[in-house]
């Protein structure tokens, strides 16, 4: 139940953002939590996490 909710609010945090830059920073901080909280690498979440932000616009996810 923690991780769907970490989920959530991570993709709360990148619909509020307005550019690919503040979405892969949220991206890439929201990545390291949730791989951290689950017992993943943190720099490996961090990268998945900051190219999902900033790409999330474009494949329509976040707007």
């Amino acid at each position: 139940m923690r991780k769907v909710i970490i989920l959530i609010a991570a993709v709360g945090g990148l619909a509020a953002c307005d550019t690919d830059a503040e979405r892969g920073l949220v991206g890439a901080g929201a990545g390291a939590a949730v791989s951290s909280a689950t017992g993943g690498s943190a720099v490996t979440g961090a990268v998945i996490g900051g190219a999902a932000g900033v790409f999330c616009d474009d494949l329509g996810v976040c707007k």
